[in-house]
């Protein structure tokens, strides 16, 4: 049951009103909102894995040692954790450096691969006897080291580039190989020094040509490369791919241009003939995920996969031929993550988002898609940490208004005990802006948008507060979660600032159903349910309907600066980090995913460009940009300013010199700095207190 905004808002007003104990409480400090200075929650030990099934690994935080804790007696002992292959690298001698890089020890710890001039190498560990794979890297030909584009939007930021996946038998090194040479190279102009310098980044904005690719294998000894059965020429991507246990062959994700179908291969290392096993295609894309879409079971006989082709994501299980076995979870809510099998009794267990979209539970389901059971417990959103033999798990859980808590509890849900609080024993001596899970509903009633709120520190009624709205706004990426969220707003609570985060109908807090809406029209619903949602703002009388300002970055960049233009009329202000500001100048894989090629979709993105809405603005946007932003070039915001010129518009710009995508650092407390004048002018009409500009 939903409450009312009212009967939220009552229990803060009594509180700080009624009752003359709260009326002495103290505000949280300066140091104790940015200066590092603990308030509200106390560091606590937490669990790091497990050493065995009965054995919990604590990290304890006043010793920084890791202990070895009995699930029955709580009984500690020191733990040392076995040796890495990393480890194993450094005591070869091999550290990843200018030369050698993404250094990656073999299963057995006979060998470490790394790349070197886009090149694939090895070492073996014994001798020290160097092997090379590959001879042909060039500025545009990699080997095992990804295309910029593979490596922001396929493969992953947390690769560092790597593209080479050895062999759970050690005996063979699956890798790709891209070929930029068609890729258009973008200019990234460095300012230090005299003369400057230019980076030369092959990046392909959308409807431009991609990076060519194969998938070879080498034997781990040294030979000719084996070439996976694909055509490098075909417009496709291919995703990271998947070992099978006995290392006998490789699951290949293989995905058309247009990224609606896709595809399994399994590829036989000896010779590079490939099988298909799977074919998905859906009218408005698929997700060329590396979370863990293929989970093989160690029977050799089944993977799991997940896969939102209901319209939300859930997991099925199927036989490596590619047979589907059964549906392992349905409905209209979401799996999160698959924890693990267990196989012996045919048990799955999983995290997903199905008492509430902004909350994640534990659960276990069977083989069959029967007994679905929920493992964990109340109000709160959990992560877990299961024993490898299935028999028990640790949460670590917390919610809006409860700091992070964890507990030891059985496979069966019953709580074996809690194992540490958070919470400082002075919690309630401060009085602190409270925070809270509402929702908005939609302008045609079609939803009910999650948001978070945090009130003023003594909220009164009767009072008129400027507002925050913290945004993202990507598909399928909302921010609003039902999880304890520090101290961090406080600051801006205790002067009586408003901060809301709101997610829209394509957020994915709705599944792939609502996310699909956006398929060739980005922006067009976010500006829609956060416009709802700022005129449902303005009209509470407890909000100052004329000091509503707008935030985020990147693509919450891109929707700070629409809010601006296309949606105006409901924004008074706007703080915008590294946006873009019209589809054409990103990248393929991720433009198109939504929108298509500008070829083939030329008035969506005309619709979906900040470009089309300058005419419309007002209000006051202050846009930043790291002149080295390698992801969203700087080059969005200088068309954006270029067109706010010339219509004569009055904006503000903040160039980080040698930023990137984020410019943390030596520029991070001035990035600060400016936000807290920015806010204090703007929404608060008051000097900045001095010892927050130290």
């Amino acid at each position: 049951m939903k409450r009312t905004v009212l009967a939220l808002l009552l229990p803060i007003c009594v509180l700080a009103y009624s009752d003359t104990a709260s009326a002495r409480q103290k505000q949280l400090s300066i140091r104790q909102v940015y200066g590092g200075e603990r308030s509200l929650t106390r560091p606590v030990n937490y669990v790091t894995g497990w050493k065995d099934d009965t054995h919990y690994i604590e990290m304890d935080v006043a010793e920084r040692k890791p202990y070895a804790v009995d699930v029955k007696t709580g009984e500690r002992s020191p733990y040392t954790p076995p040796v890495s292959p990393a480890k194993t690298a450094v005591t070869a001698g091999l550290s990843n450096n200018d030369d050698k890089k993404n250094i990656a020890v073999s299963p057995d710890g006979k060998y470490a691969a790394f790349t070197r001039n886009n090149d694939l190498y090895a070492v073996e560990l014994a001798t020290g006897k160097e092997i090379r794979y590959t001879s042909d890297g060039t500025d545009v030909i990699y080997n095992g080291w990804s295309s910029w584009v593979y490596y922001e939007e396929i493969l992953g930021r947390a690769t560092n580039y790597k593209a080479f996946w050895w062999a759970p038998d050690s005996r063979h090194l699956a890798f790709m190989r891209f070929d930029d040479t068609k890729v258009p190279m973008f200019p990234i102009y460095g300012s230090t020094g005299q003369h400057g310098y230019t980076e030369k980044t092959r990046y392909p904005k959308a409807g431009d040509p991609n990076p060519e690719v194969r998938i070879g294998f080498v034997p781990t000894e040294g030979g000719k490369v084996t070439w996976a059965d694909f055509n490098e020429k075909d417009d496709q991507y291919f995703g990271t791919p998947y070992w099978s246990h006995d290392g006998s062959n490789l699951m290949v994700q293989w995905m058309n241009r247009g990224q609606d179908n896709l595809k399994f291969y399994s590829v036989n290392p000896q010779n590079g003939t490939k099988t298909e096993i799977y074919d998905e295609k859906q009218k408005a894309w698929i997700d060329l995920d590396y979370d863990g879409r293929i989970t093989y079971l160690q029977d050799k006989k089944h993977y799991i996969l997940k896969s939102d082709r209901s319209g939300s994501a859930h997991f099925y299980l199927y036989t490596l031929e590619g047979k589907l076995v059964s549906t392992l979870t349905s409905g209209k809510w979401q799996v999160n993550n698959l924890v693990q099998v267990d196989e012996k009794n045919k048990v799955v267990y999983f995290t997903a988002r199905k008492e509430a979209s902004t909350r994640t539970d534990f659960y276990r389901v069977g083989y069959d898609g029967k007994n679905l059971k929920r493992l964990s417990f109340g109000d709160y959103s959990h992560q877990v940490q299961i024993s490898p033999g299935s028999s028990y798990f640790v949460t670590t859980y917390s919610n809006v208004g409860t700091p992070t808590r964890l507990a030891l509890l059985d496979t069966k849900g019953k709580l074996i005990r809690e194992l540490a609080d958070s919470k400082s024993a002075d919690f309630n001596d401060y009085s602190f802006g409270k925070t809270e899970m509402i929702t908005i509903p939609s302008e045609d009633g079609q939803y009910q948008l999650p948001a978070v709120i945090t009130y003023p520190a003594n909220f009164d009624e009767t009072k008129r507060y400027p507002v925050v709205m913290s945004i993202y706004g990507g598909p399928n990426a909302g921010n609003v979660s039902n999880t304890w969220k520090g101290t961090g707003n406080q600051w801006w609570a205790n002067e009586g600032i408003i901060q809301i985060s709101v997610d829209h109908r394509a957020s994915g807090q709705f599944g792939k159903e609502g996310v699909a809406l956006m398929h060739r029209n980005l922006g067009k619903w976010e500006i829609i349910d956060y416009g709802t949602a700022a005129r449902w703002l303005k009209a509470k009388p407890w909000v100052d309907n004329k000091k509503l300002l707008i935030t985020g970055h990147s693509y919450g960049g891109y929707m700070t600066c629409l809010a601006l233009t296309k949606g105006a009329a409901d924004f008074d202000f706007g703080y915008a980090g590294a946006p873009v500001t019209s589809w054409e100048l990103y990248d393929t894989n991720y433009a198109e995913r939504f929108m298509d090629t500008p070829q083939e979709n030329p008035e969506g993105y005309k619709a979906a460009s900040v470009l089309s809405y300058v005419n419309n603005y007002k209000g006051l946007l202050r846009i930043m940009h790291g002149d080295m932003d390698d992801n969203v070039h700087m080059q969005n915001t200088i068309q954006l300013i270029d067109k706010l010129q010339d219509a004569n518009k009055h904006f503000e710009l903040m160039i980080y010199p040698g930023g990137r995508h984020g410019w943390g650092g030596s520029k991070g407390p001035h990035d600060l700095t400016e936000r807290i004048r920015f806010y204090y002018q703007h929404l608060l009409n008051k000097p900045v207190p001095e010892d927050l500009l130290k």
